[in-house]
């Protein structure tokens, strides 16, 4: 029940930094109390994924084949309800917040829990429908094919649990607390481990039903981690109250989610793109040149979540300052974080650089295998800085509702890279340079990210 207003119905701004400290307590400690939950849960979720491959591994190469077809639309949905849309809601939430419009937060957490909904009952339509041939495309056939589809069937039915883990810990996240949908994910990951392993491997009393074992872990971890999360925010524990019943619908709150986050979606679907681009350009060097390019892929789809943890802190950081009106703080914020990401990624590059078998040696110890990887990892190691830079400088524009910049800098990155291999496998150039170009994409899409964050107002600084 709201009660009636004898003030101005935005407060001031020093009123709002009284009862939030996020607008005003020191950038770089905050950013760090917020961040580091977030990389915990993130490792996590990559153990997990890490533990699902030798699980699958176990049930022999037409197994392994099939992960791998399936592999990149599990990581795109991941990014979807996660990243973009999850950063499309964590902004709407934080601003409103930072406003000091509690009523309108826990609407926009309503709208947003529809939004998941439909989202994820969308993609699960879709990846069963089209999976076969999305799947068939991608060059699978025969055992690889069916051993894909024996885990797609499972896992995508889980889609709507995914989507409303993502959702839900994104409406928590734009409060300003990690600590609950992190610790969440990070129990999310360990279920997975077991779930999977008793009903994929067939531990204790559990019948083995191989790839659709595994598959189910995933449904069953995130069904419950999504039950979790919905009790706490129906609970009143939350700063985010939500209230399905007694919330009607309104199409500008839902608009509000969809302009950032569903702009937002792009991106994730580019980063998708090109690595499938990239894939197909270098497998016409042969099986080694291919297998290191995939090494070196499998480590940038977990440089993402590093830069994810850094950038999703930022959002509430940013979003709550946005919706205070303090655009300066708001910037200050999203140049921390990047300037930490970059430091991250741009520091584990240059380990790799120089030390390529730290990571290549956990997958193979075969000679020319480990020289293609390396020869991978001098090119593009140094360009993981610049990277890091981009997706957080990404996720921070989630946070102020500016998101074209990012977006139109990875347009830039997928362009760069289809006409540029286009070039080279024209000239039939040798395989070094499909890693140069790797490396070039890079840092074209965070050098383009700061120069657009950089040139995009925010609106009126104070």
């Amino acid at each position: 029940m709201s009660t009636p207003q004898t003030s101005p119905p935005t407060p001031s701004v020093g009123k709002r930094d009284a009862v939030n400290p996020l607008l005003n307590a020191p950038l770089a400690p905050t950013l760090l109390r917020l961040a580091v939950p977030n990389m915990l849960a993130m490792l996590a979720t990559a153990l997990a994924a890490i533990a699902e491959t030798g699980y699958v591994g176990s049930f022999g190469v037409g197994s392994l084949a099939g992960m791998a077809l399936v592999f990149p639309f599990v990581m795109l949905q991941m990014m979807l309800s996660g990243g973009a849309m999850g950063g499309g809601v964590s902004s709407a939430v934080s601003q409103a917040l930072g406003a000091g419009d509690g009523e309108r937060a826990n609407a926009l957490a309503v709208h947003a829990t529809w939004i998941g909904l439909g989202a994820g009952a969308l993609f699960m339509v879709l990846m069963l429908a089209l999976g076969p041939w999305l799947f068939a495309v991608l060059g699978g056939q025969g055992e690889a094919l069916s051993q894909a589809l024996a885990y797609a069937n499972i896992a995508f039915l889980g889609s709507i649990f995914i989507w409303l883990v993502n959702t839900f810990s994104s409406v928590i996240r734009g409060s300003g607390n990690m600590s609950v949908p992190s610790a969440t994910l990070l129990l999310v990951a360990l279920g997975q481990v077991a779930i999977s392993g008793a009903l994929g491997l067939g531990w204790g009393p559990f019948p083995r039903l191989g790839m659709p074992g595994v598959a189910a872990g995933q449904v069953l971890a995130y069904g419950l981690g999504a039950a979790y999360l919905y009790s706490h925010l129906r609970s009143g524990r939350a700063r985010i109250h939500l209230r399905l019943r007694s919330t009607p619908l309104q199409w500008p709150l839902a608009r509000t989610i969809l302009r950032v986050g569903g702009f937002a979606c792009i991106s994730p679907l580019q980063t998708v793109l090109t690595i499938l681009i990239l894939t197909r350009l270098v497998a016409q060097f042969g099986t080694t040149a291919l297998a290191g390019y995939g090494i070196g892929a499998r480590l940038e789809f977990l440089l993402i979540p590093v830069a994810f943890a850094v950038g999703v802190a930022s959002v509430p950081l940013v979003g709550m300052a946005i919706g205070a009106g303090n655009v300066a703080r708001a910037r200050r914020a999203a140049w921390s974080a990047s300037a930490l990401a970059a430091g991250l990624l741009g520091l584990l590059g240059a380990v790799l650089a120089l030390a390529p078998d730290l990571w290549t040696g956990l997958f193979t110890q075969d000679p020319t295998l480990l020289d293609a990887t390396a020869t991978y990892f001098h090119w593009a190691g140094p360009a993981y800085g610049l990277f890091g830079l981009g997706l957080s400088l990404y996720f921070s524009s989630l946070g102020a509702g500016k998101v074209a910049g990012p977006v139109l800098a990875g347009t830039l990155r997928l362009v760069l890279v289809g006409l540029g291999g286009w070039a080279l496998a024209v000239a039939q150039a040798p395989a070094w340079t499909i890693f140069a170009l790797v490396a070039l994409g890079m840092a074209a899409y965070g050098l383009a990210t700061a120069l657009a964050v950089h040139g995009t107002a925010w609106g009126a600084e104070r």
